[in-house]
């Protein structure tokens, strides 16, 4: 288990160097692909399926990212993207590819489809975290407008 945090960490912040991230991020980019990969690796060590914990795993670096976004006035992508590097299924990729390629289709649609799966749930987790963003921030305006609670 340590050994996937670490991992996962240097993966996460070798990608923030790669993607260009500045270099005071490096360090909180590594920390929130580590915080996904260990919310993934719990779930999945407890049974759910890899679609929902990986669902649920983009989401908590989504918005880990937002928070640390607004805390340290920086963009949300730089984060988000090194983030979610562990969770993206590459060697799943490449095992689809290399079916098809040895004519093994079977093999490879399922793979192909566990791919598109996985992938779709990074994506509707991040953007869950957007909406859930987009209502928090639209809640506080509201609350400020009015200076209560609606319904009080």
């Amino acid at each position: 288990m340590i050994t996937q945090l670490i991992t996962s960490f240097i993966a996460s912040a070798a990608f923030g160097v790669i993607f260009n991230a500045p270099k005071g991020s490096l360090v909180k980019c590594g920390f929130i692909g580590m915080a996904g990969w260990f919310v993934y690796y719990m779930l999945y060590s407890r049974d759910v399926s890899s679609i929902m914990a990986t669902l649920v795993a983009s989401l908590i670096v989504a918005i880990i990212s937002q928070f640390f976004a607004k805390l340290y006035k920086m963009p949300v992508i730089i984060f988000s993207v090194a983030g979610i590097i562990p969770l993206v299924p590459g060697g799943l990729s490449y095992d689809a590819m290399r079916h098809f390629v040895e004519n093994d289709y079977n093999i490879a649609i399922q793979l192909a489809a566990k791919v598109i799966m996985l992938s779709g749930a990074i994506a509707m987790g991040l953007l869950f975290s957007e909406v859930i963003n987009q209502l928090h921030q639209k809640f506080i305006k509201r609350r400020k407008l009015t200076g209560t609670l609606e319904g009080d």
